[in-house]
């Protein structure tokens, strides 16, 4: 199974109750906040991360009301994330909407990603769980850090893996373990199954990232963003990072550490890292990252929940967008 939306139908009162209670957080007595986020909300997303949340309680315990509290608390923090890094971004459609900010102004943007943080703290709150309120202040750090992280490694030319898998680690993987250790967290599961799970979470969230930069070399509708946006913003993910390491000319290395690229030379290092075997190596790291991950899941409570963490898995590296 390698379909989200089989999994997700596993598991759909559970994400009915977690959209429900989204939106009923999200209420205020100002009625431009309730139109602005009324309209975000129209477009659910994925919502991977909550999925995890769900399952990990699932698969250590039964789902309760604070498993659901802490799935809002980690997709509230998640879309806060996208808000901000939109109106950063200058990004006017997302998911094939228009944006907060492109449809309002980044003013508007930055008040509403701001109430989706403290939402998500005071849904943290409501489980009465220090380790889940913990959870969500050190992942605004950590997705905050991640970010701070890429623009140095962007600015000063840190062309190395162990960078790379850094930056990654902080502003995607930290959330997908945020989101096993608050399931755990909320049905009382033990240190230990909490552990396996986080190093499930850190291998998932990394494939996910890279999956994610293997589709700048693309030019697809369905992903949302033009061919080369990374290389725009000084950003060498690992398809052309592994070959700038193993097989670059003197030029090609010169090239991508330009400050500003013509349209024309992103192309040419987008084919470049095509024809070095960049992309191949993406997806052979992805491949060691999910049997690393069989290894920690054969640990854990064998079962058809248990299943559905490779499925996801699996997902992840075959999702075209």
């Amino acid at each position: 199974m390698t379909d989200l939306s089989q999994i997700q139908s596993t598991i759909l009162p559970e994400l009915a109750q977690l959209n429900e209670r989204i939106s009923t957080r999200l209420r205020s007595s100002n009625a431009l906040m309730n139109n602005v986020i009324d309209n975000f909300l129209k477009v659910k997303g994925k919502q991977i991360r909550p999925i995890l949340v769900i399952l990990s309680a699932k698969l250590l315990g039964a789902v309760n009301d604070n498993v659901i509290a802490s799935a809002s608390a980690v997709e509230l923090l998640h879309n806060a994330s996208l808000i901000h890094d939109d109106v950063v971004d200058d990004t006017k459609i997302r998911r094939g909407t228009t944006t907060i900010n492109g449809l309002w102004d980044n003013h508007i943007a930055v008040l509403v990603g701001d109430f989706f943080v403290s939402t998500s703290l005071q849904e943290a709150i409501s489980t009465g769980d220090p380790r889940a309120i913990a959870a969500i202040a050190n992942l605004g750090k950590l997705l905050s850090l991640g970010e701070i992280d890429q623009i140095y490694n962007a600015r000063f030319n840190c062309l190395s893996e162990e960078a790379y898998f850094g930056v990654i680690s902080r502003k995607t993987a930290s959330l997908f373990i945020a989101c096993v250790q608050m399931g755990g967290y909320a049905v009382g599961a033990s240190d230990r199954d909490i552990e396996l799970l986080s190093r499930y979470a850190n291998l998932l969230g990394l494939c996910f990232q890279i999956k994610d930069d293997i589709f700048d070399y693309f030019d697809d509708e369905k992903i949302g963003k033009p061919t080369g946006n990374d290389l725009r913003e000084g950003k060498i993910t690992l398809p052309l990072l592994h070959v700038l390491l193993t097989d670059a000319s003197d030029s090609m290395l010169a090239l991508s550490k330009k400050e500003l690229l013509s349209e024309e030379e992103i192309m040419q290092l987008i084919e470049y890292a095509k024809a070095k075997g960049g992309i191949d190596y993406a997806y052979q790291r992805m491949e060691q990252l999910h049997a690393e991950s069989l290894e920690l899941l054969a640990q854990l409570p064998a079962g058809p929940t248990r299943d559905m963490f490779d499925s996801l898995f699996r997902y992840v590296i075959s999702r075209e967008n």
